[in-house]
């Protein structure tokens, strides 16, 4: 499973950090990202709108959850 966020629909609330910080990121800019499973956050986004990350195993379902639970429905998963 891949996933990626459409910073265009980002509304900047976070949840998605919250629920699965392996995965989503908040950048100085108030939008969310994905990086790398395991990485650090990187210091500029390395994955923008439609750059996709895989999602290991163990987090497949918290990002399944993070994208239910985004208010701004930017959060993209493509099995």
């Amino acid at each position: 499973m891949k996933t990626w966020i459409d910073q265009d629909l980002c509304t900047g609330d976070g949840l998605c950090e919250e629920i699965c910080p392996s995965i989503f990121y908040g950048h100085d800019d108030g939008l969310f990202y994905v990086k790398e499973a395991g990485s650090e956050t990187p210091k500029e986004p390395t994955h923008r709108m439609g750059e996709s990350v895989e999602v290991p195993a163990d987090l497949v379902e918290a990002v399944i959850e993070a994208a239910e639970e985004c208010p701004g429905e930017c959060i993209f998963v493509e099995v």
